[in-house]
């Protein structure tokens, strides 16, 4: 008697594990499972894309540096040259001064005028 309902209790539980496991699988292998997969995967892909993409700009920036600093110490530049005046003022100036255009002319600029 004990024996019998060992092995029907065992082989309840088997089947019970066994209907869970594959219900579980059925329920992965959904569309709309399998498209939330390999969406978590892509997020999960182009973040570590863009971190590698982040520390690789960031060594780049500097090791140039590191370099520039390099190349100034063996080149004996230790001042960065300072940015030149503006000229705007002398373009100005220029301009009244030596005129590129004839203020006179005969030109008329109204368009309603007959030509």
């Amino acid at each position: 008697m004990f024996r019998r309902t060992f092995w029907f209790t065992t082989g309840v539980a088997a089947g019970v594990w066994a209907t869970t496991k594959v219900n579980r699988k059925l329920k992965q292998l959904t569309p709309e499972s399998l498209a939330a997969t390999a969406a978590n995967k892509a997020l999960e892909t182009g973040q570590r894309l863009k971190d590698r993409a982040v520390g690789f700009a960031l060594d780049v920036r500097d090791n140039m540096a590191q370099r520039e600093a390099e190349l100034e110490e063996a080149l004996g530049i230790h001042d960065s040259p300072g940015l030149p005046e503006p000229r705007r003022l002398a373009a100005i100036e220029n301009n009244r001064s030596n005129p590129k255009y004839i203020e006179n002319t005969t030109y008329s600029y109204n368009r309603n005028e007959d030509h």
